[in-house]
């Protein structure tokens, strides 16, 4: 099956689905992301927070799937935003993962009310990592429409994506447009808003509708508003389904009964990026 691909402002290609490896165990990232190239997704989410960075590189390594063929994407800990500090980071996300090149690297948080309000001498220091080749893209998690603006207008560089939470309780329309005005990809974290949006009676309707599980139905919402989508499973058979969105579509009426479902705040499932302050120790 062929996952479509999005070009990023970097003309860069990613593919519109990917593997994410959040929550998942060090103990068994390789088992799950081995299995997940089998299976077929060739993108895969990791983060230097995740702790599993190491074991995401073993897998691809061990795969035998051509280096080209696998978009691989890390985060900058929350911890490392000083520029020194991000400069070690990095190069030990390109250690821990085995590569020369990482094909997206991304600022984790903005943590607005951390480091002085400082967020662009990280992001001055992550652009630093595309001209010297070593990221191909770069890009932010979590950034509001104001977090865009101050990165872009300070520094003039765009990021490539921006990784946020997005499914059908929480739609983000607010950052969706701040990125498509200024070419950024979005890239929906919690696509499902864990778990929480299965037994909607509208998903429920539409999927039944389609012959699929509502899963499915809300990953596929995903894919046919243009974001990039990266589910996250253990188990195979959730696996192998998450790939299976291909062989069906929404129609507009459907896709916006579901974007109704939005609840603004309230559907948030995780922080608030203007609030969210943690450090790891």
């Amino acid at each position: 099956m062929s996952v479509p691909t999005i070009t990023l402002n970097t003309g860069r290609t990613i593919p519109q689905l990917g593997f994410g490896v959040f929550q998942i165990d060090p103990a068994d990232t390789v088992e799950a992301v081995t299995k997940a190239l089998e299976i077929g997704y060739r993108h895969i989410d990791t983060a230097q927070m995740y702790g599993n960075e190491r074991e995401v590189g073993e897998a691809i390594a061990r795969s035998g799937i051509p280096r080209e063929e696998i978009f691989v994407t890390s985060k900058l800990n929350n911890g490392f935003h000083r520029p020194e500090d991000a400069q070690k980071a990095f190069a030990e996300t390109l250690e821990k993962l085995g590569v020369e090149q990482v094909d997206l690297f991304l600022i984790h948080w903005p943590l607005p009310t951390r480091y002085d309000g400082d967020f662009v001498s990280t992001w001055r220091t992550m652009a630093s990592f595309a001209d010297d080749g070593r990221a191909a893209s770069v890009g932010v998690s979590n950034f509001q429409p104001a977090h865009l603006a101050r990165i872009i207008d300070e520094t003039g560089v765009i990021p490539a994506v921006n990784q946020v939470e997005v499914h059908p309780y929480l739609t983000n329309e607010a950052v969706r447009a701040a990125d498509a005005e200024h070419g950024i990809a979005t890239e929906a974290w919690s696509p499902i808003a864990q778990g929480g949006v299965l037994d909607d009676p509208v998903i429920t309707e539409i999927a039944e509708a389609h012959g699929v599980t509502t899963a499915q139905a809300t990953l596929r919402w995903h894919v046919e508003r243009g974001d990039i989508v990266f589910p996250k499973s253990v188990t195979e058979s959730r696996m192998r389904e998450n790939f299976d969105i291909f062989g069906f579509s929404l129609t507009p009426d459907e896709v916006g009964r579901i974007s109704a479902l939005d609840r603004g705040e309230d559907g948030r499932t995780g922080p608030n990026p203007d609030e969210f302050d943690y450090i790891p120790d």
